[in-house]
């Protein structure tokens, strides 16, 4: 790459109610992609190609997602711009939908990769079971579970799924992709408040997550504190090597990507070397 590129980290957050998620597609469908891409190369007169950090699906939102693209120094410097990120900041947001926002901009180094040099991603899920549904002000992302839930029971599962496993019974299979992934953390909680009874939270961070991994543990999770399965039935699932229908998806609407970590500078070489080494147990 010269030295007449540049690479930049752009800060996103969207409600993906109206999303067919994040990466573009060629049936030319509403995504998150496409309208960045689209806002961008109009502003930076370039075409602009960006490289997510985890691609959501359809109705997923995210509050905290990161992209990079490589674009012309040159056109960080056009007059309108004059090297501004601030400038690009609010010309996207006058080009941008309100449920799409551009938060920061900023040049990184060009070993940064937003996808390969993740060191973990941070999920939030929101689910109530109270009969009369979500709050109308949160409807847009927060799930409903029609049974009630034993939040502890729960846990279990989750305190089960965490670590080095395979997860291939949770997740939908694309060719040649690993399913195996470590989980570093899921955790329960009880976020109900007078105005939102039965509410519940979900804090889930891996390394990566496949597709359909977390509303599929998620699922798997309620579907064991409604008192349908047992604890035995989730961890029968860590010995599976492909899908397994018996698992449900948890709604899309309640998932939202909360945060993605990086190394400092110096080691970003490092991790993406790490993360494309395909892993085994």
């Amino acid at each position: 790459m010269n030295t007449d590129t540049v690479r930049i980290r752009l800060d996103i957050a969207y409600d993906g109610t109206d999303f067919h998620g994040w990466a573009r597609q060629t049936s030319g469908v509403r995504t998150v992609q496409a309208e960045i891409e689209d806002a961008l190369t109009l502003v930076l007169r370039t075409p602009v190609s960006l490289t997510v950090a985890g691609r959501t699906d359809a109705g997923v939102h995210a509050s905290a997602q990161v992209a990079h693209a490589d674009i012309p120094r040159a056109s960080l410097e056009q007059r309108s711009l004059r090297g501004d990120a601030g400038a690009l900041v609010r010309r996207l947001a006058k080009l941008l939908e309100p449920d799409v926002r551009v938060f920061a901009v900023r040049e990184v180094p060009l070993l940064f990769d937003a996808r390969f040099a993740a060191l973990s991603r941070h999920y939030t899920y929101r689910v109530t079971t109270h009969p009369a549904g979500a709050l109308p002000t949160r409807a847009r992302d927060t799930a409903v579970w029609g049974k009630p839930v034993d939040l502890a029971a729960a846990q279990q599962v989750a305190d089960a799924l965490v670590g080095l496993h395979n997860f291939a019974a949770f997740c939908k299979p694309r060719e040649h992709a690993t399913t195996i992934r470590e989980l570093h953390a899921f955790r329960w909680r009880d976020a109900s408040t007078p105005h939102e009874p039965d509410l519940y939270e979900a804090e889930i961070t891996a390394d990566a997550f496949c597709w359909n991994m977390v509303r599929a543990m998620t699922a798997a999770c309620l579907t064991v504190g409604e008192g349908r399965r047992d604890l035995a039935w989730a961890l029968a699932l860590l010995e599976k090597t492909s899908r397994d229908p018996s698992v449900q998806l948890a709604p899309a609407k309640g998932l939202t990507l909360a945060g993605v970590d990086y190394p400092r500078d110096e080691d970003l070489a490092a991790r993406v070397e790490v993360t494309r080494d395909r892993r085994s147990l």
